[in-house]
């Protein structure tokens, strides 16, 4: 035996997501950027972390849900980045 620590002491577990989760969270995010109007509703790197998180996570959602959450959630961000520019 080694006295070497083991790096790996446990096996990495199965992650389980439950798409209806992600459905509301995601969904959340939407509702939250479409209601902005007169100021971003995040800071820039707020905004930042939801344009790479969001798509990531619209892929526990089947494909055409998950393109078109997608696609509307880019629409509001382009609209929040320039409010943000404001």
């Amino acid at each position: 035996m080694s006295d070497q620590p083991d790096m790996f002491p446990e096996p990495p577990r199965e992650e389980r997501v439950d798409p209806a989760d992600v459905r509301a969270e995601l969904l959340e995010l939407l509702r939250i950027a479409r209601e902005a109007r007169l100021e971003a509703p995040w800071d820039r790197r707020t905004q930042r972390f939801h344009a790479v998180v969001f798509p990531q996570m619209a892929r526990w959602l089947p494909d055409d849900e998950a393109a078109q959450l997608c696609f509307e959630f880019s629409r509001e961000m382009e609209r929040i980045e320039a409010l943000l520019a404001a």
